[in-house]
């Protein structure tokens, strides 16, 4: 009975503790890192040479943003052409794309800004950290 009961205890405290480690934030103003998850702290590491975070199919960061931006525009991948691509260390986790109402992560962050054109027109992809190359609508004044 005494092994029995000691036992119980036991499993009422690993329950109780792992409730306590669920709940640890419950709404609040949210922090995005450069991966683009919620968070509180982040880190990042860079990514020499535009190759793929860890994780992250689909090649390097450039065949990334433009295999992205020929499924956006519905173009062929001949009709896009890399302006530029240049690795960066981004001031903070927005990684040179803030959204207005949002906070990031206040740290430097390796990352790139990849140019890409079609039709005529650019557009700028970032990536950073371990998330991969994302279209920036209106990137920050360098």
């Amino acid at each position: 009975m005494i092994r029995r009961f000691g036992t119980t205890l036991a499993v009422g405290a690993a329950v109780l503790a792992l409730v306590a480690c669920g709940n640890e934030s419950a709404g609040g103003d949210r922090e995005v890192n450069p991966s683009g998850s919620s968070s509180s702290t982040g880190s990042s590491s860079p990514t020499p040479g535009g190759a793929a975070p860890t994780g992250t199919p689909g090649g390097t960061a450039v065949e990334q943003a433009t295999a992205d931006l020929v499924t956006k525009l519905g173009v062929a991948a001949a009709g896009v052409k890399v302006v530029s691509a240049e690795e960066v260390t981004w001031s903070d986790g927005s990684l040179g794309c803030p959204e207005e109402g949002m906070r990031y992560t206040q740290a430097l962050v390796n990352g790139m800004r990849i140019v890409l054109e079609a039709d005529g027109k650019r557009y700028e992809y970032h990536s950073g950290g371990s998330r991969a190359p994302f279209l920036c609508e209106n990137p920050q004044a360098r």
